[in-house]
This record gives C-alpha cells, sequence and structure tokens, in this order.
C-alpha cells in the first residue's frame, strides 16, 4: 500500500505549510478537511509565502470515499469537534497523525477510531506566522513521528514515503513518546512565556533573561515527567535555546499569534496540563500556575 493523497483539517500556520508543500509536489496529493460552515467562508485560494494554493477542499459525508492519511493541524480546543468531523472519512486502513501540542491527543484520537490507526507525532523548527489571512515560513521545520501503540505497526513507513515524496523533513524516533514529552516542555516554555512577553524567536536567542524564564517554566516538567516513566534533562532546555537560533528571529510561536489575534490560546494543554499532573503526583508547579493565570487574562482582554 502506498499513500497517494492527505487529507489535512486545519489551515493555519502547521497546516498550510506542509498542505503547500504537498500541492507544490502534486496537486492531487493534498485535500483540505473543512466543515460545512468553512466551506462558506473559506477563499477558494489560499496565500502562503505570497503565492496562491487552490486547494480542493472537502467536506465529509456518511458516503464520502475514505482517507488513506489524514493529518490533524487544528488547536488542542477543537479535538472533539475534529474527531466529528473526520469521522465519515476514517475507514479500516485510515491511518492518523495528530501534529497538536500537547500529550493526549492521541489518547483522544484512539478511543474514537482505534489504537491502529493512530500515529503519535507532532512538528518542530517550523517559523511559520499567519497573519491578515496569510502564511508565510522561511523554515518549515520537521514532522516527529512514529509508532508508540503497537497495534500501528508498519504504517509509519506509509507516511515517511509520501513525505520524502513532497520534500517534507522528518524523523522516526526509537522513542516517540520521549520525544512527544519533549516538546510539550518546549512549548510549555517558549509558547506561553513568548505570548506573555510578545517575544519572537529572536528574543530567546539572545536575551538571557528570556532564556531562564523559559528555562524556569521549563523545569516543572522534568519531574513530572520522571514520574510518568519519562526522561527529560536540563540539556534539553539548552537545545530549546539553540533551535530557536535557526529559526526567523522575527517569528512568533503560535500561542503568541493567537493573543495577538485575540483568538483563544492552548493554555489548557500547556500550563493546565502541567498543574494537573503536578497534583497528580505532588509536585509543585508555582511558574506554570502563574503562567496560567497570565494567559487567561490575556484571553480575556483580547490583548
Amino acid at each position: 500500500m502506498k499513500i497517494k493523497t492527505v487529507h489535512i483539517i486545519g489551515l493555519g500556520a502547521v497546516g498550510a505549510t506542509y498542505g503547500s508543500m504537498l500541492y507544490d509536489y502534486d496537486r492531487s496529493s493534498v485535500k483540505i478537511v473543512v466543515d460545512e460552515e468553512r466551506a462558506r467562508r473559506y477563499n477558494k485560494s489560499s496565500i502562503i509565502n505570497d503565492k496562491d494554493y487552490s486547494f480542493d477542499y472537502v467536506v465529509p459525508y456518511p458516503d464520502s470515499d475514505k482517507a488513506e492519511f489524514i493529518i490533524i493541524a487544528v488547536k488542542g480546543h477543537n479535538l472533539t469537534e475534529t474527531i466529528d468531523t473526520i469521522r465519515p472519512l476514517v475507514g479500516k486502513d485510515t491511518i492518523i497523525l495528530s501534529l497538536l501540542n500537547g500529550i493526549t491527543s492521541e489518547d483522544e484520537l484512539s478511543e474514537a477510531f482505534g489504537r491502529d490507526k493512530v500515529l503519535h507525532g507532532f512538528c518542530v523548527g517550523t517559523d511559520a506566522v499567519r497573519e491578515d489571512g496569510q502564511v508565510k515560513f522561511t523554515n518549515s521545520g520537521k514532522i516527529v513521528f512514529g509508532e508508540y501503540y503497537p497495534e500501528v505497526k508498519g504504517k509509519a513507513k506509509l507516511a515517511a514515503d509520501i513525505f520524502k515524496k513532497a520534500g517534507i523533513s522528518y524523523s522516526i524516533p526509537e522513542d516517540i513518546r520521549r520525544e512527544m514529552w519533549w516538546k510539550f516542555m518546549m512549548n510549555v516554555g517558549v509558547n506561553q512565556t513568548s505570548a506573555i512577553l510578545k517575544a519572537p524567536y529572536g528574543v530567546y536567542g539572545k536575551v538571557p533573561e528570556a532564556q531562564k524564564l523559559l528555562a524556569l517554566a521549563c523545569r516543572e516538567v522534568i519531574p513530572i515527567a520522571e514520574r510518568e516513566g519519562v526522561a527529560l534533562y536540563e540539556s534539553d532546555i539548552d537545545e530549546f535555546i539553540e533551535i530557536f537560533k535557526t529559526l526567523s528571529p522575527e517569528g512568533k510561536t503560535s500561542m503568541f499569534q493567537d493573543v495577538e489575534a485575540g483568538r483563544k490560546t492552548e493554555v489548557e494543554s500547556f500550563a493546565l496540563a502541567v498543574i494537573g499532573l503536578g497534583k497528580k503526583h505532588g509536585i509543585p508547579t508555582p511558574i506554570n500556575e502563574a503562567l496560567y493565570l497570565m494567559i487567561r487574562v490575556l484571553e480575556q482582554k483580547g490583548l
């Protein structure tokens, strides 16, 4: 079996980045999944890196053809709605890859569709920004994914094949769960502090105080991860800083972009998740408690 067509749901910065790369490889290799409401209000073309993309939009119906490969690139708080939207597209051989932030979406997807369909994954290193209805990026980053569930064994190579053809960088680590916690810790640090500081990536590459604040938030994740059976290290935080130095200095995290645009953030997937896990294991999380409160204020002020 080879994957010929990828269905992407979520045409924000991440979905547009990888959707455009698939489109550039072969226009017929990508379809954008939308509900009826979005189908009515979406423009016929999307502008990505100043180029028009006339994507094929698909509204799922009960009799829709089943998808080979679905990439989920929505916000965490939209996952329940997304599961309902894609349900008609999921058949016995469908593969699902979530690029959502956080560490729980795969569990929800497997409960809905079965563990034999769900790859674990995330993207890292992209500096894509969505502003004024357009998406721009200089670095597409890479997709990191793997077969955490035994039932999905053998399907990662199918996803890798289409990514390779489209020129999408990817890696398949031996321990995808550890890598997902690594990305979770990064997001807890940079997404939240950048939204509060209104700091683009360049700030984290050169301002020691920003690096220290990021590290304080990240360090609360390390003992929690250990209790969850995952080893994270101080050196991982140093690695984050080096990654930020490779990104566009003007690039912005997704949470920074959400706060700027007055959108709902994913703070529940970050600070609130850390707080909840901290309570579960009896580990104090004062930094993330403070970050959570600040971000909730920003959401309600619409700043």
